[in-house]
C-alpha cells in the first residue's frame, strides 16, 4: 500500500490506518483472538500503520495491539499513541467503564495530565503496553479543555522527546477542527488527527484546518469517514457521531447511495476515499473489531471510484461544487 510522509518530519503512513479503539473494547467486548486476528487481517491487506491510545480500554488496546504486532520486523510498520490521559489503578474497583465507552473492568482511572511530566510518565507507560521502545507518532489526546497548557507544557515536552529520537513526529487527535487550526498555526506539529469532520456529511474542517494545515505543509490524518454509521449503512436509526443520525442526515446519506449505486460503487467506498481528494490528508484512520471489518474497508479503500461519480454528487446538490475530490487511486 502506498505511503506518504507525515509533515516535515521522517515518519511515513500508509494511506489507509488502522484504528484501535474497538481492540479496547469501545462499547462491546471483543476477545483476544478476534482482536489479533483484526490486526493479522489489517496487515494482510497491506496496512503498515497502527493508532491506539491509552483511553481505549484503559490500556487494553495497547496491550492487544503490542501483542499482535509482535514478532513483526519494528522497521516496517508505524505505531502511534496519545498523551494527555495518565491511568492509574483503583484500590477496590468497581464497576465497568462503559460509562466512558468500554467494555472492561473499572480497574484504572483516568486522570488528565498535560504538563511535560505527565507527556513523558503517559509515554513510558504506554511503551509498556504496547513492548516496544519506541512509537513512530504521538498525539495530545483532546485537549480541548487544556489548550494552554498542552501548548505551553505538554508540547515542549514532545518536541524534547522528538529532538532526542524517542518518537519521530508530533501533533494532536480531536474530534474538532478549529482547536487543531491554532495547533497548526501556532506551533510545529508534524501531523493531526482529526475524527469526523471531513466526511461526506460534515466537510466543516474545509474552512479552518484543511487550508491552514496544506499551508504550513502539516499533514491531517482523518478518522471518523463514517460519521460512526450513517455513511456505511444509511437508514432509519443509524448512528451520527454515536447518537442517532438526525433523519435529515439519513436522507441526505440516502440520497448519496443512490447516486454511487448509479457507478455500482458502495456508498461506503466513496465514504473512505473521498477525505484524500483534499491534498493535506495523508491518511485515513478506520476503525475495525474484527477481521471482517478492516478486510472490507481495506477492499473498499481499493475499488475504483470514476470521476464521473464525484461529478454527479456535486451536480445533485450534495457535494459543494469547489469540494477537492480523489482523482486518481489511493
Amino acid at each position: 500500500m502506498r505511503q506518504v510522509r507525515l509533515g516535515r518530519s521522517a515518519v511515513t503512513s500508509t494511506r489507509l490506518s488502522f484504528g484501535g479503539a474497538a481492540l479496547g473494547n469501545l462499547f462491546t467486548a471483543v476477545d483476544d483472538a478476534t482482536a489479533t486476528a483484526a490486526v493479522d487481517a489489517a496487515w494482510a491487506a497491506g496496512v503498515r500503520t497502527f493508532d491506539t491510545a491509552p483511553h481505549y480500554g484503559l490500556g487494553l488496546s495497547e496491550r492487544r495491539l503490542g501483542q499482535a504486532l509482535r514478532g513483526r520486523p519494528r522497521a516496517e510498520y508505524q505505531l502511534s499513541t496519545k498523551v494527555g490521559r495518565l491511568l492509574e489503578p483503583v484500590a477496590e474497583p468497581v464497576g465497568d467503564d462503559l460509562a466512558d465507552g468500554f467494555a472492561v473492568p473499572a480497574t484504572q482511572r483516568r486522570r488528565w495530565d498535560f504538563s511535560a511530566d505527565g507527556v513523558r510518565r503517559g509515554l513510558e507507560q504506554s511503551l509498556l503496553r504496547l513492548g516496544v521502545d519506541h512509537v513512530d507518532t504521538v498525539y495530545l489526546h483532546d485537549p480541548d479543555d487544556h489548550l494552554d497548557q498542552a501548548v505551553a507544557e505538554a508540547l515542549p515536552a514532545l518536541r524534547q522527546l522528538r529532538a532526542e529520537g524517542v518518537v519521530g513526529a508530533i501533533g494532536a487527535g480531536m474530534n474538532q477542527s478549529a482547536a487543531l487550526t491554532r495547533f497548526v498555526r501556532e506551533t510545529d506539529v508534524d501531523v493531526v488527527l482529526l475524527a469526523g469532520r471531513y466526511t461526506l456529511l460534515d466537510r466543516s474542517a474545509l474552512a479552518d484546518l484543511l487550508p491552514a494545515a496544506a499551508g504550513r505543509g502539516v499533514s491531517v490524518v482523518v478518522g471518523g469517514v463514517f460519521n460512526s454509521g450513517v455513511l456505511a449503512d444509511p437508514r432509519p436509526g443509524a448512528t451520527f457521531d454515536y447518537t442517532p443520525a438526525p433523519p435529515e442526515l439519513v436522507e441526505r446519506a440516502l440520497r448519496m447511495q443512490e447516486v454511487c449505486a448509479r457507478y455500482g460503487v458502495p456508498l461506503r467506498a466513496a465514504a473512505v476515499r473521498f477525505a484524500l481528494g483534499h491534498p493535506a490528508v495523508a491518511s485515513v484512520l478506520v476503525g475495525a473489531r474484527n477481521a471482517d471489518e478492516i478486510t472490507d474497508a481495506a477492499r473498499q479503500f481499493d475499488l475504483p471510484i470514476p470521476d464521473a461519480l464525484w461529478a454527479d454528487l456535486k451536480a445533485s446538490g450534495l457535494l459543494s461544487a469547489d469540494v477537492p475530490v480523489p482523482k486518481d487511486g489511493p
